[in-house]
This record gives structure tokens, C-alpha cells and sequence, in this order.
């Protein structure tokens, strides 16, 4: 949360500063969605089992700190036969969970600030989302798998976002009710 609260802050002031960001917020969320689209289009498969020595976050995080594959209860450091300090694997999840936050973030944050610019919306928008996700992973992992337009809806839905932050730039406003109702519209066609 204290990342997201931060990154929330920089983006506010960002754009109080600095309105040209929002053409910055807008190409991400353009490129994700055009990302995400080709990818459905060209129907490509997700890999069903990643080898993790071959993740980048664990290569990164091994860099950072030599490591062992073995668990100490729930330590995020051990000590090996020579006295050294390794970082186990909790450590790692830990790293890969604050990388996938940020990476999560670079797409949700400037979503949300297309819809408003108020910082106390956006961050308590995203901590009831993070929260309502979390407790609904498992239901909506399963979910997921019966609703195959789900993706190519949500990547429609950053660029309808995207696009409605390019035209607030220059002066095209558009409905907060006409946005929802769009949002709406492609999210119960997925």
C-alpha cells in the first residue's frame, strides 16, 4: 500500500504540475491495450509452467543477494554450513510481489486518474481493489478460465481510457456517466 501511496502521490502531483502527463498516462494504457489486443488476436497461449530460475525477478533478486532454495519457517534469511547469510525463497516472493505491484500499478493508476484527479479517490480506489482482489483471487483464477473475452474487454477498456485522456487534453470532455457506461458496456460483453 505505501508503494501505491506513493506512486499515487507522484502522479497527482504530476499532473497538477505537469498536465502534459496525462498524455504519458494516456500511451501507456493505449500501448497496454493494443498489447494486450494483439496478443488475443494472434492467439497466443500462456506457458503453463515458467522455470523460476529463468525469472527475471529471481535473476534480478539473486544479483541483489545470494540465495538458497531451501525454506527456514518463515525467514527471509538463512544462514548456511559456512555462516553465510543466504536469502530464501520467501524473500523472493516477497520481491516478486512488490515488482508485480508496480507493474500492476503503471496500468491501473493512470486508469483511474482518467476517470478523476482527486488522489484521495484514486488511492482509495486502488487499496479497495487490491483488497477485493486478493480475497477474490481464487474464485476469479478459476473464472477466468470460462470467460475467454474477459482480456481483449479489459484491454478495450485502457484504451477507451487512453483515448479519453487524449481527448480531456485537448479540450473533448466527456461524461463521467458516458465513461462509466462504456466501461460497463465492455466489461459485460467480456
Amino acid at each position: 500500500m505505501a508503494m501505491r501511496a506513493i506512486m499515487i502521490t507522484a502522479g497527482a502531483v504530476a499532473l497538477k504540475d505537469f498536465h502534459g502527463i496525462l498524455l504519458v498516462f494516456a500511451g501507456i494504457l493505449v500501448f497496454s491495450s493494443g498489447k494486450i489486443l494483439t496478443e488475443f488476436l494472434d492467439g497466443e497461449e500462456e506457458e503453463e509452467e515458467e522455470n523460476l530460475e529463468n525469472n527475471w525477478i529471481v535473476k534480478f533478486s539473486n544479483s541483489l543477494f545470494k540465495s538458497t532454495d531451501k525454506y527456514d519457517g518463515d525467514n527471509f534469511f538463512t544462514l548456511n554450513d559456512l555462516g553465510e547469510r543466504l536469502a530464501t525463497p520467501m524473500l523472493l516472493c516477497m520481491i516478486a510481489v512488490e515488482i508485480s505491484d508496480v507493474v500492476f500499478a503503471v496500468d491501473s493508476i493512470p486508469a483511474v486518474f482518467g476517470v478523476t484527479e482527486n488522489p484521495l479517490i484514486v488511492f482509495s480506489s486502488n487499496i479497495f481493489a487490491i483488497a477485493g482482489l486478493r480475497s477474490l483471487y481464487t474464485i476469479l483464477s478459476e473464472a477466468v478460465k470460462d470467460l475467454k473475452y474477459l482480456e481483449p474487454s479489459v484491454a478495450l477498456v485502457l484504451g477507451f481510457i487512453g483515448a479519453k485522456m487524449i481527448a480531456e487534453y485537448f479540450g473533448v470532455c466527456i461524461p463521467t456517466s458516458t465513461s462509466l457506461a462504456v466501461v460497463a458496456a465492455f466489461l459485460g460483453a467480456g
